[in-house]
């Protein structure tokens, strides 16, 4: 006769299986969906050859978009795609003398890489994914890429103005020798911690510590958010929205807090002023940019790319993510669709970092094995 107790354990052990079978049900569903919307991605955006296609342009490429289309790849362990990628990305945009990219590609010309100046946060992206691609699938020729790009990054696109260390956006064109042009949507920190491990040095703390200070204090308007560029004075280190440019806070600019959750600062005072600006305006209609000056709204609403930006930066925020009908199918749009999909990749990662301080300290150091991979100067 089987005892009371031998029962109830019995019960409990079926249930737990139940119960575990159900969760593990619920993960393949999610993978599976996963997968789904990175095949959709890869149908729209992605050509055969491995060209990632921007078609809110004209259908150009950017190394931005090879490097969200490695990250993504890597993402969703996908290493045929990301080679196709990677082989395209290498063949067409690569530069001679050093190891970063040209920021642009345009089909069907006879010159197709007209211009070739660089954009720091294509390099960023592509030498990220392939930094963690090379771990992931026992690449160490992707790991040896990853560390030429960072230190040609560090050794190139690094500037030191008025005591902050800058990230310049490109080689040329940002500094008119009285003043530079920074981009603070390229402060990818997740990205500088990735690469501290292939090109060890110093200068990828100093990016973390001073990007957060640039960020804390380049805030502007009513709500003290970001521009999408901005201007620093090299004679003392004052900063404005870059007078060549809108003075918004928009299609740039709303990769700031998509970049800080990711990194694990979503708390920090200027992803909270981003979040307070948002939680305002969750009610309503979330507008697709704000003019920093005049308070200006867009007339249209942000794409659902924005939307899934703003709720994972809420939710980083510890703000209250608004009410929505169930998650929006993939944009048709090149940009709308790649943000949806990164913020999706940057709130699994958060879970990867360590601890980070009690806001208002300084970043937590990153490993430090010298001032300079390889031992080169800085130009």
């Amino acid at each position: 006769m089987t005892s009371f107790s031998a029962s109830k354990l019995g019960r409990r052990a079926a249930l737990a299986g139940l119960l575990a079978a159900a969760v593990a049900g619920r993960a393949a569903a999610a993978d599976n969906a996963a997968q789904a919307v990175w095949s959709l991605y890869k149908a729209r955006f992605v050509a055969a050859d491995g060209r990632v296609i921007d078609n809110d342009n004209h259908g150009v490429s950017h190394s931005e978009g090879q490097g969200y289309g490695l990250t993504l790849a890597e993402h969703f362990n996908d290493p045929v795609t990301f080679q196709r990628i990677l082989d395209w990305t290498c063949r067409n945009m690569g530069r001679a003398g050093d190891a970063l990219h040209a920021w642009r590609y345009v089909p069907n010309v006879p010159v197709p890489v007209g211009d070739k100046n660089n954009a720091t946060d294509g390099d960023l992206f592509i030498a990220y994914a392939l930094s963690r691609a090379g771990r992931r699938w026992n690449r160490p020729d992707f790991k040896a890429l990853a560390s030429d790009i960072a230190t040609d990054i560090l050794r190139l696109l690094v500037r030191r103005v008025v005591g902050r260390t800058l990230l310049m956006p490109g080689l040329d064109g940002f500094d008119t020798g009285e003043s530079v042009t920074v981009n603070p949507s390229y402060y990818a920190m997740f990205a500088f911690e990735e690469l501290n491990g292939v090109a060890p040095s110093t200068w990828w703390a100093e990016l973390t510590r001073d990007g957060l200070g640039l960020l804390r204090d380049a805030r502007f308007g009513r709500w003290k958010l970001p521009p999408d560029w901005l201007c620093v004075d090299k004679s003392d280190g004052g900063m404005a929205p870059a007078a060549n440019k809108p003075a918004r806070f928009s299609w740039d600019a709303v990769r700031v807090p998509l970049y800080l959750a990711w990194s694990g600062y979503g708390g920090c005072e200027a992803a909270r002023s981003i979040a307070e600006f948002w939680a305002a305006s969750a009610s309503g209609r979330m507008p697709a940019w704000i003019d920093l000056v005049t308070g200006q709204t867009a007339p249209y609403a942000a794409s659902p790319g924005l939307v899934a930006v703003r709720d994972f930066a809420l939710g980083a925020a510890h703000k209250a993510v608004p009410e929505t009908q169930g998650r929006a199918a993939l944009p048709v749009n090149y940009y709308a669709a790649s943000l949806m999909l990164l913020a999706d990749v940057g709130r699994a990662r958060v879970s990867e970092l360590p601890n980070r301080p009690v806001l208002g300290e300084p970043p937590v150091p990153m490993p430090m094995a010298s001032s300079m991979p390889g031992g080169r100067a800085r130009t």
